[in-house]
């Protein structure tokens, strides 16, 4: 085992952890998750609100891990953190969860939404074009399409480190490129445009949009709480950013790299996300009415399929608006997706070699990477997206990624009176008081989705709360397996 350690190849530098931060980060949640936003809020000003909360919480959640990524700067990244700063179980629960729905539940959302822009392009390409049964399920080319995607990158993935890395670079340059290209062309747009003015005479008022349609005045306890349910979507937008920290045993230095990818990656995504959503508001009023005639009149809260990139960009280009957003998104999902899958192995890999998933799971192959970690992950995320669970899965687990989060920068303080001789070259900015912020924000929007959305949160935790036993079950199978082979 420990010679396969030796594998490892120490290939990633600080411009490729930065690429599969952001790489990961940046999928297609950025161009539709602004309308539920609005929906919830009801005015310009607390949208931005939303988006300026949400990256603020990452980048502090991002500089918090860093002083675990540099005390520890081992593959695994997260999982290893909890079970050092916790125990086992802790960290399998985790790993269990990140499997079970996290990284494969996103893998199989993220390829599903590359097939359905593909469809723009390819009409072929669609949901309703069923091809054929298995037992009761339909196959439609759209699903196809994604376990395409998804079988290809799973393939890309198992040629190696330096193969994996590449690819991101190029999908993550372009997707901050185009993005960037985004912001201009709408900064340069709206001279003409008179839907900043309309949004700026209701800049502050907050409102929600109630079962009939009808516009209710919101403000203070009413407010934050829409303000935390809102949250839940730009949470999503900006998740998966941690992912650079399961591959820290192939980054060259760690100690100071994987830290600084955390920074930069999280700001550089948050402040175009930031300006991506002020483009939204100079150039698409934001109320509007879901029998809209165009996109003016149907506004940021009622894009067509939640689209609002789509609908901001059909005021530029018109007609040719939703090809162009397709071929953007199909770009940023594609190099999200390999960032996802790139990633999560290396998970199971360091669970694998703890006892605590599939053996195989934790070897090495010719090309240094985790092939056969890989290969698994593949495998249930194409059966997810053959289900099509994943979605309700996704929505379930949101609680329960919050409690991993809270506990994850829980552990630097719990770190600092356990382990207090770990030689720590970073430490995490702000200590107590910025790390403690983010504990108490993350707790309060929990609370927030325990009243207001029980239906997302309880069965999240029992997703969660099932790992228990199979912890206990598979170190138990574990222990005897040795035994076997190591009788005396």
């Amino acid at each position: 085992m420990q010679e396969e350690n030796r594998l490892l190849q120490k290939r990633v530098n600080l411009f490729d952890g930065i690429s599969i931060v952001a790489g990961a980060m940046i999928g297609s949640g950025i161009f539709i998750v602004s309308a539920d936003i609005a929906r919830n809020v009801g005015s310009p000003g607390w949208l931005m609100v939303v988006w300026i909360i949400t990256g603020i919480i990452t980048v502090i959640g991002a500089i918090s891990y860093g002083e675990l990524a540099a005390m520890m700067p081992h593959v695994g990244g997260q999982y290893v953190y909890l079970r050092e700063a916790y125990n086992p179980l802790v960290g399998f629960l985790f790993g269990w969860t990140l499997f079970l729905v996290i990284q494969c539940g996103s893998i199989a959302a993220v390829a599903v939404a590359f097939a359905k822009f593909t469809g723009v392009l390819v009409p072929w390409i669609s949901e309703k074009n069923v091809l054929f049964r298995i037992w009761k399920l339909n196959i439609t080319s759209t699903q196809v399409v994604a376990i395409s995607m998804i079988s290809f990158l799973t393939w890309l993935n198992t040629r190696g480190i330096v193969t994996g890395k590449t690819v991101q670079n190029l999908f993550t340059s372009t997707k901050v490129i185009a993005l960037f290209g985004f912001i201009v062309i709408g900064f340069l747009a709206t001279k003409a445009i008179g839907s900043f003015e309309i949004n700026r005479e209701v800049f502050w008022q907050a409102s929600q949009t109630g079962p009939e349609n009808q516009v209710i005045p919101i403000a203070g306890f009413t407010l934050i709480a829409a303000i935390g349910t809102a949250l839940v979507g730009s949470l999503f937008a900006t998740d998966a950013w941690y992912n650079v920290t399961y591959i820290s045993g192939e980054v060259i230095n760690p100690k100071r790299n994987v830290p600084l990818s955390l920074f930069f990656g999280t700001l550089l995504v948050s402040v175009i996300y930031l300006f991506t959503n002020l483009i939204y508001i100079k150039i698409l009023p934001l109320s509007g009415s879901p029998d809209g005639v165009d996109v003016l009149s149907r506004g940021i809260q009622f894009a067509t399929d939640d689209r609002v990139a789509t609908s901001a960009m059909s005021v530029v280009f018109g007609e040719y608006a939703a090809i162009v957003m397709a071929v953007f998104i199909m770009i940023s999902t594609f190099g999200c997706n390999h960032g996802l899958i790139l990633s999560g192995p290396r998970v199971y890999y360091a669970m694998a070699r703890d006892g605590l998933f599939f053996r195989k799971a934790g070897r090495l192959n010719k090309k240094g990477v985790p092939g056969f970690a890989i290969a698994v992950q593949g495998i249930w995320a194409v059966m997810l997206c053959l289900s099509g669970t994943y979605g309700n899965l996704l929505d379930y687990v949101i609680f329960a990624v919050l409690i991993f989060f809270s506990i994850t920068i829980l552990a630097i303080f719990v770190l600092r009176v356990k382990r207090p001789e770990i030689p720590r070259p970073y430490k995490a900015f702000g200590y107590p008081v910025i790390p403690a912020i983010y504990i108490l924000t993350t707790l309060t929007i929990m609370i927030i989705l325990l009243i207001y959305k029980p239906n997302y949160t309880f069965p999240g935790l029992v997703i969660v709360l099932l790992g228990i036993p199979v912890f206990f079950l598979w170190r138990k199978h574990s222990e005897g397996r040795e035994k076997e082979e190591d009788p005396v």
